[in-house]
């Protein structure tokens, strides 16, 4: 996998593993978007004016921000 170079996996802080200081930046970064955005669907709903729909369970909120973001007139609101 690495041209029979021997890598160490060391554990970083926030249970990251990584072979190296500079991967272990990347997924530290790409795990606090992953959280961030977990955290963000909670609080959205989908307006699909296209077929008439409010969508507001997480679940699916995910879903139809994944499969209809390119579609026009479907729009991803805040609760508040």
């Amino acid at each position: 996998m690495w041209s029979g170079q021997q890598k160490t996996w060391v554990h970083y802080r926030n249970d990251i593993i990584a072979s190296d200081v500079n991967l272990a930046i990347f997924l530290s970064s790409y795990l606090r978007q992953v959280s961030i955005h977990k955290l963000y669907v909670n609080c959205t709903e989908v307006a699909d004016l296209q077929r008439y729909k409010l969508i507001r369970h997480p679940q699916k909120v995910k879903t139809a921000m994944r499969e209809r973001s390119n579609i026009p007139f479907v729009f991803a609101l805040n609760k508040n």
